[in-house]
């Protein structure tokens, strides 16, 4: 008996070995209170499990942001948003590992500047709070302690990148060749030719034509896919005139948004403000004398004037400068110093607007149309439950309209009809969707209103018979036949132009050319179809260039090249452009080969199960 229960016993004890053993490989708290803390490590440097999972939920968030709607983790994880989190931890903990190994380090001060800097640790008066920082901190599972180690290694981080990309500059001959690319100056003269040009008028095309450019173009004369439907629908409008709305609530709400309705005097100022009344005398002074305008003021103290405008203020709002700013009667008047709650300030009066004021009566309609749509909102969305239940009990789109308020309708639908319910994009959304199969369903409008609809037939894309477009297909007809007879022109006139020149093509066939000088790949030019610039801007001087459409021809003959203009502020422009981007794709690149090989000495170990064991926490 006794050995019976020794071997019992003996059993239990490896059975309850085993079980704690597989506990802990996922890391849920045991028998031996164990848990996971680490998802891996780079090096000597753990990669801490809660900083995953925060960092996971954070990445999560960001996308759905991006994509506008919610995200479980299954479909994260189908994104790569987890695999994605992981290279940034492994990243920082090989930058971390080697910002200690080679002594990077800051001080206190850095890190106390750093907190009092952060927003979310400020108190009412706007200064760093101990309490709110410790509150908000308590609120996402972290201490004083670790929250500051986190920020003292950030800044570590952040100097090692920082060296990694220093003194990285875009290529000289790869700049050179983008600036060659983009701003070499490019001159050409353009002539306009038209169907009046022709030699010979293009005759309307006969029976046959027609007949051919119908047959070979037959999908611009077919009719869309068009979705037999019936609808029942009900809106907020339809119910605004058998909404009770009693007087004394459309009164209430014009008195509470009086201010919309009724506006005192204003005026249209700007204002700078000086550190004390001299400097700012000594400004008005200037302008008195004529040697400054307001403009110059602005510019001195390095603002614009988007900074100074108050756009229109009342008296009010100007506080103790209201009275002396109201006195003003001519538009643009500078005066100064006025006290304001900022300083002693100098101030432009730009516009005088006078006091306006809307009766009752002249809103009072549209007030009540407001209320009007409220209620019946309210009262729509108290119907829908019952609409609801008529529809699963098997009542078909007729019986709503006959037992409800809604109204029935029948549309047939394509995605051109653009007017009564299918103006709305909910409907048009469930039109496009719905199939024969599909019983209907309820479906919210943007003002509030409901529809269901039902698909009765498919009528598939269907040419119109040519009786019915003979015109439209003859027009389009006789216009292929104009461009072609204005290509060959064209054609026969290049040779010409590039032989004999611009002012003996131009006086030979009584045209008048437009002038392009210094172009580059920097100017729009919207009266130049883009092929046809490109052409002239790849083309050596001397070639000419043709494009014809829509029953016009240009004409155009390159007359020569200039390297670009270094000096040109588009051209600086470019070339800051170019070494921002590509310096900073360049630094990039440095980074990332400096993380990995970083990643490679130190050595990577993830754990998989810890992996595992925090996902599960994930919805």
């Amino acid at each position: 008996m006794a050995t019976k229960k020794s071997a019992q016993s003996i059993l239990m004890w490896i059975l309850m070995a085993l079980l704690i053993a597989g506990l802990g490989g996922f890391g849920i708290d045991g028998f031996l209170s164990q848990r996971v803390t680490s998802i891996g490590s780079v090096g000597g440097r753990d990669i801490d499990a809660q900083t995953y999972s925060r960092a996971l939920q954070s990445e999560m968030r960001a996308f759905e942001q991006q994509v506008g709607q919610s995200v479980n983790f299954s479909q994260a994880r189908a994104f790569g948003l987890d695999v994605r989190v992981r290279q940034q931890l492994v990243t920082q903990a090989a930058l971390e590992n080697e910002a200690e190994r080679i002594g990077i380090s800051v001080g206190d001060a850095n890190v106390q500047r750093t907190l009092t800097s952060i927003g979310a640790f400020q108190g009412p008066g706007g200064a760093f709070d101990r309490e709110t920082y410790r509150f908000q901190l308590q609120n996402i599972g972290q201490t004083p302690a670790v929250f500051e180690e986190e920020i003292r290694r950030d800044a570590a981080r952040g100097i090692l990148q920082a060296a990694t990309a220093a003194g990285i500059e875009t290529p000289g001959n790869l700049r050179a060749a983008l600036i060659d690319f983009y701003a070499t100056r490019h001159s050409f003269d353009l002539f306009t030719i038209t169907e009046d040009h022709l030699p010979t008028a293009v005759a309307e095309p006969d029976s046959a034509a027609i007949q051919a450019y119908y047959d070979a173009n037959i999908a611009e004369f077919t009719a869309p896919e068009i979705r037999s439907i019936t609808y029942a629908w009900l809106t907020p409008e339809m119910l605004n005139e058998t909404v009770d709305v009693d007087e004394a609530s459309i009164r209430a709400l014009y008195e509470s948004r009086l201010e919309e309705f009724v506006q005192p005097e204003r005026r249209l100022i700007e204002r700078l403000v000086y550190p004390d009344a001299a400097a700012a005398q000594a400004a008005v002074d200037r302008v008195t004398a004529g040697s400054a305008t307001f403009e110059d003021l602005v510019a001195e103290r390095g603002l614009t004037l988007e900074d100074a405008d108050m756009g229109d203020v009342s008296e009010s709002q100007l506080g103790d400068a209201g009275p002396a700013l109201f006195a003003l009667e001519d538009a643009g008047t500078v005066v100064g110093p006025l006290p304001t709650n900022l300083g002693p300030a100098v101030f432009r009066m730009n516009a005088i607007l006078n006091a306006q004021e809307t009766p009752f009566s002249e809103v009072r309609d549209t007030l009540r149309a407001e209320l009007a749509g409220d209620s019946a909102r309210r009262a729509i969305a108290e119907q829908q439950e019952s609409f609801d239940d008529l529809l699963a009990g098997g009542a078909t789109l007729e019986d709503l309209a006959n037992e409800t308020s809604m109204m029935l309708g029948h549309i047939d639908w394509n995605p051109e009809i653009s007017e009564g319910i299918a103006a709305y994009t909910e409907f048009a959304a469930a039109a496009a969707a719905v199939t024969a199969d599909d019983f209907p369903e309820l479906a919210g409008l943007s003002d509030g209103g409901l529809f269901a609809l039902r698909l009765d037939a498919i009528i598939p894309p269907t040419p119109y018979p040519l009786d019915e477009v003979r015109a439209e297909v003859s027009a389009a007809a006789r216009q292929v036949a104009v461009n072609s007879a204005l290509m060959a022109l064209a054609q026969d006139w290049s040779a010409e132009l590039a032989s004999s020149g611009i002012e003996t093509f131009s006086e030979a066939h009584d045209l008048s050319p437009d002038t392009f000088e210094g172009i580059t790949r920097l100017d729009r030019l919207s009266q130049i179809p883009a092929p046809m610039l490109e052409l002239i801007l790849t083309s050596d001087a001397g070639t000419p260039v043709v494009h014809v459409d829509q029953g016009q021809a240009m004409l155009a003959l390159v007359t020569g090249a200039e390297p670009a203009d270094l000096e040109d502020e588009q051209t600086q422009r470019l070339v800051n452009a170019i070494d921002e981007q590509v310096g900073s794709a360049l630094a990039q690149d440095v980074f990332e080969y400096f993380a990995r090989a970083l990643e490679a000495e130190a050595g990577i170990t993830l754990n998989q199960a810890a992996i595992e064991a925090v996902h599960t926490s994930f919805p």
